[in-house]
């Protein structure tokens, strides 16, 4: 049975497992859709990696904005 998408919102700042060439391993999320924005908060540099890849490779969620109220 697959397993459920991860919840991400706006503004998460997640550290993923490799690091960027920057040697900056936080991101902060930018864009959520099929693919996922993400910015470097080292170099600012923007990326955009598919939700699959990010889901997989986020270690741990650093700081997270409040759920949106549903």
């Amino acid at each position: 049975m697959p397993t459920p998408p991860i919840p991400l919102y706006l503004d998460d700042v997640v550290v993923l497992r490799k690091k960027h060439p920057c040697g900056g391993e936080t991101w902060r999320i930018v864009r959520l859709g099929a693919d996922i924005g993400l910015r470097c908060l080292t170099c600012e540099r923007r990326v955009l990696v598919s939700r699959g890849d990010v889901e997989r490779d986020i270690k741990r969620f650093v700081e997270r904005p409040l759920a949106p109220a549903d």
